[in-house]
């Protein structure tokens, strides 16, 4: 009864906050993470009533199934965008870009942090450097998946924008291990070879592996039916297994191998809607249903938003530097990257800039920092957390700006909508 209660909080203060966000002209998105934050430990939470709000961030927590789930589904949707057709006219444009904009970012961010290794005597360690290096290479598909679908931007930029977003995890969570790796390595004094390199890669691999077995076998069992609704089902199941199964790490040779539940179901989207004929159909149909499950995320999140690492002056003079170095390398990165590829000039001029927001991604790597760190890992997810708060916040609105300046944005669907009407009217 208490997650019933709690979906329906969520949902009721996503929607109605979107209604009140729509007067200031900013994404949908920024209205369900206030609500979250209105709902969350530091807002109705804080009277204390189970039903009203989140009365602590563990209470949060406890619906972090939703998150995962919600974030299957919207790798699933990304996946979409790795058509055959259209990776022929962007892949390699797309594939050269990401990696620039990514490890541009990480290479400042690293740079600069070992700087204020020196600066503060200390108190920011070579390690701490690295990861938070790292982190910087990823972005928040979510967050610019949803802007681009409720203003329905197409266009050269948006066309690149949405498999940049999905390389661009890929490339963090390969990053993250190696130095992750190597931290650990300079904290025991002897390097692991298996650890930096291979595990990372065996990773990676496994997960692509996996959604290309299961959108294989997606696509298989489809045949099998013959109503849109029971194809959907069944599209909504194999999400759900590769959440699932991705939620688990297996013995390989005397380690732990995980799956990235993003790149598992980001590979089952691509293998399903390049092999099934009516994949474009059944995955708008998806793309209704899970609405809801978007909501939540967001609202969630917003929750979860840690708002203490304000009260650390010290954590939020990093955190600003971290935020302001990691925007550069990657506006940086992705005009560089987009114009030696000789991308569109809006591409080149707007690109990096969709690319600031940074939530779930980042906060995952934070977590796994704070698990195997100790007190520099802690210091890692506080400073992450008042990175991502600050991205969550100013990310969609900035996401935009720019594909409105790029004239990937015109109307919106209200709007369009409502002139139909008036049009329809108008005829009879």
């Amino acid at each position: 009864m208490e997650l019933l209660y709690a979906i329906s909080i969520a949902l009721v203060a996503g929607l109605f906050m979107s209604r009140i966000i729509k007067v200031f002209k900013l994404p949908a998105v920024t209205a369900y993470l206030i609500g979250g934050i209105l709902i969350g430990p530091y807002g109705l939470g804080r009277l204390g009533i189970q039903g009203l709000g989140f009365v602590s961030h563990e209470n949060v927590v406890q619906y972090k199934l939703v998150s995962e789930v919600a974030l299957g589904f919207i790798a699933f949707s990304i996946g979409n965008e790795f058509r055959l057709a259209q990776l022929k006219k962007t892949g390699r444009q797309a594939v050269v870009t990401a990696f620039f904009e990514a490890l541009c970012a990480t290479f400042l961010v690293t740079l600069v942090m070992i700087g204020m290794h020196f600066m503060l005597g200390g108190k920011i360690s070579f390690s701490v450097a690295l990861l938070l290096g790292a982190i910087a290479t990823a972005t928040a598909p979510a967050a610019t998946l949803m802007v681009v679908r409720q203003y329905k931007a197409k266009g050269p930029l948006t066309d690149i924008l949405l498999p940049i977003v999905a390389l661009d995890d890929a490339i963090a969570l390969a990053v993250f291990a190696i130095f992750s790796g190597v931290a650990k390595a300079m904290g025991q004094g002897q390097l692991d070879m298996v650890s930096i390199v291979v595990a990372p890669l065996v990773e990676i691999a496994c997960s692509l592996l996996l959604g290309a077995l299961l959108g294989a076998l997606l696509t298989f069992c489809e045949k099998f039916f013959f109503s849109n609704s029971k194809r959907l089902s069944l599209c909504l199941t194999f999400v759900f297994l590769a959440v699932g199964i991705a939620m688990n790490e297996f013995p390989l040779f005397g380690h732990k191998i995980g799956f990235s539940s993003l790149l598992v179901c980001m590979m089952l989207g691509t293998v399903f809607c390049n092999t099934c004929k009516f994949s474009e159909e059944l995955m708008s149909k998806t793309d209704q249903w899970t609405a809801p499950v978007f909501i939540l995320f967001f609202v969630f999140s917003g929750a979860e938003l840690e708002f203490s690492v304000f009260s650390d002056i010290a954590i939020v003079g990093v955190g600003l530097i971290y935020i302001f170095v990691r925007c550069a390398g990657k506006y940086l990165g992705a005009s560089l990257g987009s114009r030696i590829m000789g991308c569109d000039g809006n591409i080149v001029k707007y690109l990096g800039i969709t690319l600031f927001p940074q939530a779930g991604v980042a906060l995952g790597m934070s977590l796994a920092a704070t698990e195997t760190m100790g007190e520099e890992g802690l210091l890692i997810r506080n400073i992450t957390l008042f990175a991502v708060l600050i991205y969550e916040m100013v990310g969609p609105m900035m996401t935009k700006i720019a594909l409105t300046k790029a004239g990937e944005i015109s109307e919106k669907p209200e709007v369009i909508k409502q002139v139909n009407v008036g049009k329809e009217r108008h005829a009879k």
